[in-house]
């Protein structure tokens, strides 16, 4: 990676400003990004944009409950040496043919600098950032079916994302540059409107955005609606005609938006939606 290397934005993601100095510290450092933020609020496509906008390979690695850190390293294929060898195959004879490389195995031995999505790191077991640090850290790892030192030929970008839903250990932390990813207020979250649907009116963009905050604070909601969900429902809102006059109903059946279904994802905040509209207009 060349240290001139930085990271400016692009016409497809709307960073704010210290966004893009934390993807750039991480490019200094040649520490993990880590980065945090609610759920939608473009923490995996922030790693796809990076990687366009510096024009670099991606490499993805989405983590799940059963992951392990050894799969991102290689795995060994012992059964199908197994069944070859009953079978006579000739491939059992080279341990390598059962050799699968992982994602930073890939990485590490790439031809040119590539960024590295680790997504979701905090889906897995407590241990699996810690079995990783090493490797992370020195960028190399040791395969010991095959006694060879793997070492990385250049040192990746790597950009870990987290939802928050369980805590981090501290020496992974400590290995990392931190970034939250606050939620958008309402002229950033224009700003990602523009980018998504450039000819939409500003009198829907302004009464969509009027009810999508409101929905977000009412008190007691289970899910916030995010970034990603509101696009949705602004796709849908143009799919179907839906005049902003239709947002700002008074009508006393109209107790949530039109297509609430693209924001509101559990029955009991919609309830908890209707009470408090249907309380607001029976206290007016």
């Amino acid at each position: 990676m060349q240290a001139s290397q930085r990271f400016e934005g692009s016409d497809n993601y709307v960073a704010t400003a210290d966004l893009k100095l934390a993807v750039n510290a991480a490019l200094t450092l040649g520490r993990p990004l880590l980065i945090k933020g609610e759920p939608g609020t473009g923490k995996t496509m922030l790693a796809e944009e990076v990687a366009a906008a510096l024009d670099m390979p991606l490499l993805q690695w989405h983590v799940k409950s059963t992951t392990k850190a050894q799969q991102g390293l290689y795995e060994y294929d012992a059964v199908s040496r197994l069944r070859d060898s009953q079978l006579g195959d000739e491939r059992v004879r080279d341990i390598h043919n059962y050799i699968v490389r992982g994602v930073l195995w890939q990485a590490f031995t790439a031809p040119e600098p590539v960024v590295l999505l680790i997504d979701e790191i905090d889906k897995a077991d407590i241990e699996f950032p810690n079995d990783l640090l090493r490797e992370l850290d020195r960028m190399e790892f040791y395969v010991y079916e095959t006694r060879e030192m793997v070492v990385a030929k250049h040192r990746p970008l790597v950009i870990i994302t987290s939802n928050n839903e369980k805590e981090l250990p501290d020496a992974f932390l400590r290995r990392c540059f931190f970034h939250y990813i606050k939620f958008p207020d309402r002229e950033t979250m224009a700003d990602i409107v523009k980018v998504h649907f450039p000819k939409l009116k500003q009198e829907l963009l302004g009464a969509a955005l009027q009810s999508f905050y409101q929905l977000r604070d009412v008190p007691g909601i289970k899910k916030k609606p995010s970034t990603s969900e509101f696009l949705d429902w602004l796709k849908l809102l143009l799919a179907e005609d839906i005049p902003a006059e239709a947002l700002r109903s008074q009508d006393a059946k109209a107790v949530v938006p039109p297509l609430a279904g693209a924001l509101l994802k559990n029955e009991q905040d919609v309830h908890l939606f209707e009470r408090l509209v249907y309380m607001s207009r029976t206290n007016r």
